[in-house]
């Protein structure tokens, strides 16, 4: 057998194998979304749907299973990391990318990218010994756990995010658009933030939906500034809780296939769902951007 065929040959069994591991691959993501969706849906077998969306009563000694307040918990402390942390990930993207000269950029880069290797049970641990003792007696309020410093603690977990991938969009900026704007008369800065910033918008907001997709399936560090009660908060220093933080604290007390077990795992859809939702919108945002 000549090389040529030898070739051809080898090609078509690399083929072959690329196609069996991303059918692996989808059978593997279906068969986990069809397994908690299956579990998690028998809840309403025993729950109403209005009870466990509406309602923010959640004792399962009880039989009460409303998890309003853990969406509500997710979705506010998402959006306060958010709040917090992409002008700062912004604000260090352009930094980085356009003002930081060639060697302190190749320092920052990396630095950046080991934020990335910490887990986040040690941000976990460093908010529980020095941001909440400090929140506590900053703002005069009892414990110092709830919204505000699981937002703190998340809003520095997703500065890699944002920072790399709005970097990566700034710079893939045409630079005769920059060159444009200085010779009209714009100074440095206007070009950055009327020429440079809007040209790389799609990119800058995927950083922040991935960002939101990490911050809303953060658990650990979650779980131990959050406070873990089953209320909806009043106010950012309410102890309070999240679907992952619930779920950790819950999942070894429930029994397989009762309504308290398949609640969980309705929590687990739920934010499978709004995962899914935001993968959705990066795609449709770089569609946009290649279009």
């Amino acid at each position: 057998m000549d090389n040529h065929n030898l070739k051809l040959m080898y090609d078509k069994y690399v083929k072959y194998l690329f196609i069996t591991c991303a059918g692996l691959m989808a059978v593997i993501i279906f068969s986990i979304i069809f397994f908690v969706g299956k579990q998690g849906l028998l809840t309403f077998t025993e729950v109403s749907p209005f009870e466990f969306f509406s309602s923010a009563k959640w004792d399962p000694w009880e039989h009460q299973f409303g998890a309003f307040s853990f969406i509500f918990g997710s979705v506010v402390v998402t959006l306060l990391a958010i709040v917090f942390g992409a002008p700062l990930g912004l604000t260090g993207a352009v930094f980085m990318a356009k003002i930081a000269p060639k060697w302190l950029r190749d320092l920052m880069r990396p630095a950046t990218d080991l934020y990335v290797a910490i887990p986040s049970v040690v941000y976990g641990y460093l908010g529980l010994m020095l941001l909440v003792p400090f929140l506590r007696d900053f703002f005069q309020v009892n414990t110092g756990f709830g919204l505000m410093a699981a937002a703190m603690i998340l809003a520095i977990m997703i500065l890699p995010t944002i920072i790399s991938i709005c970097e990566d969009a700034i710079r893939a900026v045409p630079k005769p658009l920059e060159e444009a704007s200085l010779a009209l008369g714009a100074t440095r800065w206007q070009t950055l933030w009327k020429v440079v910033i809007p040209a790389a918008l799609p990119g800058i907001l995927t950083a922040i939906i991935l960002a939101m997709a990490r911050a809303i399936g953060e658990t650990m560090a979650v779980q131990m500034l959050i406070g873990n009660t089953p209320v909806v908060a009043t106010n950012l220093f309410t102890p309070t809780s999240t679907l992952t933080s619930n779920i950790v604290v819950e999942m070894g007390n429930t029994p397989f296939g009762s309504a308290w077990g398949n609640s969980l795992f309705l929590m687990a859809l739920v934010l499978l769902v709004i995962s899914l939702g935001m993968i959705l919108l990066i795609r449709k945002i770089g569609a946009r951007r290649l279009a």
